[in-house]
């Protein structure tokens, strides 16, 4: 009964932020990596960003880099995605995922991730 539960999505104004969450339960936290990803309509789901099992390092798209920041909390089994400066371009479903693959040098792939939350939607105005 592994469970990734987001929270923390809403309706924004253009240039406001948002603090994204995903509170896990049924596995070993700390021994996944953790990212979040995003998916608008029409397109594919796409990378956003992801962090190490102990937090110490982090990746992220390009897209995001310098206006997002991933973190975790392994004492509370809860990675947080901290959105500022939103584009009406981030408006999208965002998801977040666990992998328990150990990975050199980069993030887990899309096809590495072995759990995922069901989504909360994020929409930026303009």
């Amino acid at each position: 009964q592994v469970q990734l539960v987001e929270s923390g999505g809403g309706l924004v104004q253009a240039g406001g932020s948002l603090r994204l969450s995903c509170a896990a339960s049924g596995l070993a936290f700390s021994d996944y990596a953790m990212g979040w990803f995003r998916q608008a309509p029409g397109k594919e789901r796409e990378f956003v960003a992801a962090i190490i099992k102990s937090g110490s390092s982090a990746y992220y798209a390009d897209s995001v880099k310098g206006r997002f920041t991933i973190s975790r909390d392994n004492a509370k089994n809860t990675v947080y995605l901290q959105m500022n400066s939103l584009k009406p371009e981030d408006t999208a479903v965002y998801y977040c995922a666990a992998s328990i693959r150990v990975v050199a040098g980069r993030p887990p792939n899309y096809y590495e991730y072995d759990y995922w939350g069901q989504g909360t939607q994020v929409t930026v105005s303009s």
